[in-house]
């Protein structure tokens, strides 16, 4: 079982298959989990609020969080941290 420590060592799936099966093999760091949960937040505080989302997408979401090993909440967090990045660039 192979471990990695940086996102970015994920790399970008052409299939499912391939993905089930880097899965398999591979797993995030411990301390590239706990990163993720505890979150790379500019404070912290956090805010609650309030988010109405179409219940297809949560599941497909919620299924791409679990394959990843994280809370799906954090993981839409950091799509939105990694987006804010790319719009303010």
């Amino acid at each position: 079982m192979q471990t990695f420590a940086n996102w970015e060592d994920v790399p970008i799936f052409d299939s499912e298959s391939a993905e089930a099966a880097f899965w398999l093999e591979s797993r995030p760091d411990l301390r590239l989990m706990e990163t993720a949960v505890a979150g790379g937040a500019e404070g912290s505080e956090s805010v609650t609020i309030t988010l109405r989302i179409d219940p297809r997408m949560l599941a497909r979401i919620k299924r791409m969080a679990r394959s990843r090993y994280l809370n799906y909440q954090s993981m839409i967090k950091q799509w939105l941290s990694e987006r804010m990045e790319q719009e303010l660039k």
